[in-house]
C-alpha cells in the first residue's frame, strides 16, 4: 500500500513539471546574456584565452568562429 501511495505521489509531482512557467521572460534574456553573468572571475582574460584557443585550433574546428588561424589580428 505504501509503495502505491509513493508511486502516485511521484507521478503527481512529475506531472506538474510540464505546467511550470519559466521564470525568465523573453524580454529579460538580454540581462542573462550580459558578460557579468559568466562564471569566470576575469571575463577579459577569459575572452582573450578563448580567442587564442580559437586561433590555434581553427584548423580542426575549434569553437566555431571564423577567421585566420595565425592569431595575429
Amino acid at each position: 500500500m505504501l509503495h502505491r501511495q509513493l508511486f502516485l505521489l511521484c507521478c503527481l509531482v512529475l506531472s506538474t513539471g510540464c505546467s511550470i512557467q519559466p521564470w525568465v521572460q523573453p524580454y529579460e534574456r538580454a540581462n542573462l546574456a550580459d558578460p557579468i553573468m559568466s562564471f569566470s572571475r576575469d571575463p577579459v582574460s577569459s575572452a582573450y584565452l578563448k580567442h587564442v584557443y580559437e586561433a590555434r585550433e581553427l584548423a580542426r574546428g575549434g569553437e566555431g568562429s571564423s577567421g585566420g588561424g595565425c592569431g595575429c589580428n
